[in-house]
């Protein structure tokens, strides 16, 4: 009951930040309000602009903007250190690609590590480092490792800003 509570108190807010929208709108509705672990849960989202719809009727974008959402609710209540998200921008659009992005780099910057999969360059692009593995062929096969830490650059374009 307690999870219940926390999460569908603070999804709303949750929904609001990831999205920058106050329009946006994030609910959960519990079948059996008194006792909500008797019965299901339903979780609904409506994206800045839209109409309310089911959400096996959103966009596959759309539906990854609520997963998220719904993943750090549940993160307040009880934290793990860490998260590992694969491809987690592999329906967003661009927009929501850097919303997306900038959220969780808001989120993990004090509070927890995120590792994240991603092949689009908007995405990983607002990353604090970069890590590649590639094959090295030969009669074995060995993996390397290559790291870039990004925030070197941050700086340098800070200071190029600050010069004129």
């Amino acid at each position: 009951n307690a999870l219940y509570e926390h999460v569908s108190t603070c999804i709303d807010d949750i929904y609001k930040s990831l999205t920058n929208s106050q329009a946006a709108v994030a609910c959960l509705t519990a079948e059996d309000a008194e006792e909500p672990y008797k019965g299901g849960i339903t979780y609904n989202c409506v994206a800045p602009g839209k109409r309310f719809q089911a959400m096996e009727n959103l966009s596959g974008g759309e539906k990854t903007v609520a997963a998220i959402c719904l993943l750090f609710a549940l993160r307040s209540f009880k934290p793990a250190p860490f998260f590992l998200l694969d491809e987690v921008d592999a329906a967003l659009d661009n927009t929501n690609i850097g919303k997306v992005a900038d959220f969780i780099r808001e989120q993990s910057a004090s509070e927890f590590q995120c590792i994240v999969i991603s092949l689009k360059e908007q995405f990983y692009s607002r990353a604090d480092a970069l890590v590649g593995i590639y094959p090295e062929p030969g009669d074995c096969i060995t993996s390397h490792c290559l790291t870039l830490d990004l925030n070197q650059f941050d700086e340098r374009e800070n200071v190029a800003n600050t010069r004129g």
